[in-house]
């Protein structure tokens, strides 16, 4: 297995959480979207987006569109639904400053 860290900007969370990666999930694409770190234009206020998909183009769309939908820690649970919603995603995690929420086939774990 292997675990991806989650960067999550100047969240208290960022770098401190990590998901581990099932082999059973191959081939799997792992993406994420903010709208805190980077240049490009997100619609919403996600300090990480990160989806899980079949494929990469899948997960970074989705990624993408998940991250628009959250406008606050309130949102979380309404975007994740949206997530779950979608064919073929596998789970999908969001940040917003101190709070985190997840769905699916996410396994989270603490970095040290």
């Amino acid at each position: 297995p292997a675990t991806v860290a989650l960067f999550a900007g100047k969240s208290p969370l960022s770098h401190r959480v990590g998901l581990n990666l099932d082999p059973s999930l191959s081939p799997l694409g792992v993406c994420t979207s903010s709208a805190s770190v980077g240049h490009s234009l997100s619609f919403g206020r996600a300090d990480a987006a990160c989806v899980l998909a079949e494929s990469a183009a899948l997960a970074d769309a989705a990624a993408t569109a998940l991250g628009n939908r959250v406008q606050g820690p309130d949102t979380i649970a309404p975007a994740l639904a949206w997530a779950a919603a979608l064919p073929d995603i596998l789970g999908a995690v969001v940040i917003v400053g101190e709070k985190l929420g997840a769905w699916g086939r996410v396994e989270l774990v603490p970095l040290t």
